[in-house]
């Protein structure tokens, strides 16, 4: 006989399958509707009509209906199969030309670039600072700029001046021309690093961040190794013009052919995408829904400007950036054919050859990062960083100090461990903080520090010193030792903000939506779900 308790749970139940039903309804009903609509009609003006969409309402909307239902695992699997597939080699290959790109003048002037523009003793050392100035004066205009318009697209507008710029060195006659581009080159290159995190941001999770920052950035090894390979190779051309030449003219038109394929093929949001359906665009934009990183939004709200300044993540954000490339002069510098011929003895194709090792430790030290990192429980990825710092700090020590050239340049490879600390680092800027405006005064602020880091780093390297630069490797052993204290002050931020947080949820002093809170643009601070990853 039922009960009328029975009867009750019966209604319950059909009730509860009546609401499923009707919330499935929505979201099949979401799906038919393509494609989503800009939020309004955009304002007449060329400028206008560039800049990027915000999503619609309705897509919104959508989203919000399909994060109160279960994703089909399978469904999503897919979906990030197909990023995978489109994002990642785009990514890898824009960094690889990224990294090329800024040595090529290292390897032109192994090839008599010195001795053809006759430049002074302190000439060369400009020429890598002067990069950065460009870069400096143009961090914070682009970091804006990026929130404007299409991400991909202004991307590979900036990719095409890359190789613009790189081909028109070619063409110089004297110290001040090679300057005045190599100016022009930096700030054209400031957009790479922040436009990558940002696009990581966009398509994949918080969790997923940072093993695929993981997989572009290790191009940067692969860019090492090639540089030296596209190095030996054009040194031997023996063409009509000097091989330093050749140096700037095959990898610029290589950029910039590269550019044109990634404005024509590469998306710049999964709202507008036609390499995805519409239930594949919201299921790429709801698996994220415990992120509570916002919606991409073109507005810039002057409150998260300030916030920003007031945040002490900001400041050490620029230190991490700061401390970690001071030493990044390795590459320009001293890795270049001027200071390693001299410290290992070797000649100018041995030179170049050896760039090729020093890449691949940089791939190894990644792909073991990454692999911890994704094996460890939640909480320990600033660990990692301070930890997988220690064998560049532990290298630059068998530089300044050990004897003979076998230990000098093994502990020179082991520097190549700092690289995966960067890429853990960029996985914090773009996963803990919240608020379109307030993450690209953040990300500005690192970047800001990596082009000054790299101003400074040439002029610890005294032509006096040679061939030991003592004064340099030290320099570079104890900025990445104080990325190291940078990096756990950042931790103990990120845990103390976490317990504030639980304590209001704790007292009742913070509630929020779980549906709807995810998809609004506010910052880590205002958002009471945030939680900081540690």
């Amino acid at each position: 006989m039922t009960t009328p308790s029975q009867i009750d749970q019966k209604a319950a139940n059909a009730s509860n399958l009546d609401t499923e039903k009707a919330e499935l309804e929505q979201v099949e009903d979401a799906l038919s509707r393509t494609p989503y609509q800009p939020e309004e009609p955009r304002p007449n003006g060329i400028l206008n009509w560039l800049q990027k969409s915000n999503p619609s309402p309705q897509f919104l909307a959508d989203v919000a209906r399909m994060n109160e239902t279960q994703l089909d695992p399978r469904k999503v699997k897919h979906v990030e199969r197909k990023i995978d597939l489109l994002i990642m080699p785009a990514l890898a290959i824009c960094y690889m030309f990224y990294y090329v790109d800024k040595t090529t003048l290292s390897y032109a002037a192994i090839f008599n670039l010195k001795a053809d523009l006759h430049l002074g003793s302190s000439d060369y050392s400009w020429l890598s600072s002067l990069f950065y100035f460009g870069w400096l004066g143009w961090a914070l205009p682009t970091n804006l700029l990026m929130q404007k318009f299409p991400l991909n697209k202004y991307l590979a507008f900036n990719i095409f001046l890359w190789g613009i710029l790189l081909m028109a060195q070619a063409a110089s006659r004297n110290f001040t021309e090679l300057a005045v581009l190599r100016v022009l080159s930096g700030a054209a290159e400031a957009t790479a690093d922040p436009a990558f995190v940002l696009i990581t941001g966009t398509w994949y999770t918080r969790t997923q961040q940072p093993t695929r920052i993981g997989y572009w950035y290790l191009a940067n090894g692969f860019g090492i190794a090639l540089g030296g390979l596209f190095g030996y190779g054009i040194g031997h051309i023996k063409g009509s013009l000097p091989s330093w030449k050749y140096e700037f003219l095959i990898i610029g038109a290589l950029c910039s052919a590269w550019a044109i394929f990634m404005a024509i093929f590469i998306p710049d949001s999964p709202y507008f995408s036609h390499w995805f359906t519409p239930e594949e665009r919201l299921i790429i934009v709801s698996r994220k829904r415990s992120d509570q990183n916002s919606t991409d939004t073109r507005e810039w709200k002057p409150a998260q400007v300030l916030e920003a300044f007031k945040d002490p993540k900001t400041y050490l954000f620029f230190l991490f950036g700061f401390t970690a490339n001071v030493p990044n002069v390795r590459l320009s510098t001293f890795c270049s054919g001027i200071s390693v011929s001299s410290i290992f003895g070797f000649d100018t194709f041995q030179t170049t050859l050896m760039q090729i090792p020093y890449g691949m430790v940089i791939v190894a030290f990644i792909l073991a990062a990454i692999f911890i990192n994704a094996k460890l429980p939640p909480g320990y990825r600033t660990l990692l960083m301070a930890v997988t710092n220690v064998p560049t700090v532990v290298g630059f020590a068998m530089v300044a100090w050990c004897k003979g050239t076998a230990p000098r340049l093994a502990g020179f490879w082991l520097t190549g461990a700092s690289n995966a600390t960067f890429v853990l680092g960029l996985s914090l800027l773009s996963g803990n903080v919240g608020g379109q405006s307030k993450k690209a005064i953040a990300s500005a602020a690192v970047f800001l520090g990596v082009a000054i880091g790299n101003i400074v780093g040439p002029f610890l390297f005294k032509t006096s010193e040679a061939p030991i630069y003592y004064t340099g490797v030290v320099g570079c052993l104890v900025s990445r030792a104080l990325e190291i204290v940078v990096i756990l002050v950042l931790r103990v931020i990120f845990i103390v903000g976490n317990r504030r947080k639980d304590r209001a949820m704790a007292e009742g002093r913070a509630q929020y939506d779980e549906r709807y809170i995810e998809l609004e643009d506010i910052t880590d601070w205002k958002n009471p779900a945030f939680r900081y990853i540690t």
